[in-house]
């Protein structure tokens, strides 16, 4: 009897899982989601349906959150393969260095312009990744939040699935450094502009605009520095949509200097010869309470982009 496996796939054999502290009370589809990150939700909701997945023997709804010492049968399957992926000691020792916070429940990074968050289509692999190699003695370690890959600054890292859940419902104060073209009329200045963030352009990149139909957004900006012809601001998020900052920004008149996407190219071209090679944005500080403990968390401008404040005039 012949293997029928295509040749750009792999089966996966019946696994069993026993569920411990980190995925205590999550539901069953979303464990298999991350379980399986390559299969469509149809294949997951059809291996609940089908009772292909079981738990403790015994079928399961979708909705079913799991308990500590549950005993998950994973079904065989299909999945394509993929390179593995090796990450390197140099990568390893960079986003060691990037650590600026650690506790029982998080890890706070400084994360360097340039660097995704986490792999992607076309990236192997990510801070996140990064991360978990570096640090093996965590066996948890998912993303509270996101940041574009070319803003700096504050990511925090979950190290329990408790905390992950308690920080992605907490009230978190975020602010942001960026230099922007021109001036605000008036500071602070609060924009409340609805975005449509499902948006993609005709390379098929998402490109976030105003929508009076979109979600509501709101971003306060305060003017801490004013040059010639730039500013340096402070936004506060108060909402957290898709590039938020940088379309409230541009839509109101002040662009962030070295924006490609969003950004004022005849400016962008002037501000190179100041030495900026990449968007000025950069998460700044975050503010938040977890365990009854509050936690303010700040990341100093990157040494390149205080060079170029220290130029202007």
């Amino acid at each position: 009897m012949t293997d029928s496996t295509p040749a750009n796939m792999i089966k996966r054999p019946v696994m069993m899982k026993t569920i411990d502290a980190n995925h205590e009370g999550q539901r069953i589809d979303n464990f298999l989601m991350a379980e399986f990150r390559v299969l469509p939700k149809s294949r997951i909701y059809q291996m609940l349906r089908k009772g292909e997945v079981r738990v403790n023997k015994g079928r399961i709804k979708p909705t079913y959150r799991l308990n500590k010492g549950d005993i998950v049968r994973l079904p065989p399957v299909l999945l394509p393969k993929t390179e593995t992926v090796i990450i390197s000691e140099a990568e390893k020792q960079h986003i060691l260095h990037c650590m600026i916070e650690e506790t029982p429940d998080f890890i706070a990074i400084n994360k360097a312009s340039g660097d995704a968050v986490h792999a992607g289509s076309e990236i192997k692999a990510g801070v996140i990744e990064w991360l978990r190699a570096a640090k093996p003695e965590c066996s948890f370690l998912e993303l509270v939040h996101r940041l574009d890959r070319d803003t700096s600054g504050i990511l925090l890292i979950a190290k329990n699935r408790k905390a992950l859940l308690a920080l992605q419902q907490a009230e978190i104060e975020k602010h942001y450094t960026l230099l922007v073209k021109g001036a605000l009329k008036s500071s602070p200045l609060r924009v409340d502009l609805a975005l449509d963030t499902e948006h993609r352009d005709a390379q098929r990149e998402r490109h976030v605009t105003p929508d009076p139909n979109g979600k509501p957004s709101t971003t306060i900006f305060t003017e801490l520095k004013r040059f010639s012809t730039m500013s340096l601001l402070d936004a506060e998020l108060i909402t957290g949509r898709t590039h938020q900052i940088r379309v409230h920004s541009a839509a109101s008149g002040f662009p962030i200097i070295g924006d490609p996407r969003y950004g004022d190219t005849a400016m962008n071209r002037e501000a190179k010869s100041y030495g900026i090679d990449r968007l000025f944005l950069h998460a700044s500080l975050l503010k938040f309470t977890l365990n009854g403990a509050d936690y303010t968390i700040s990341a100093p401008l990157p040494k390149a982009l205080n060079t170029v404040l220290s130029s202007l005039k």
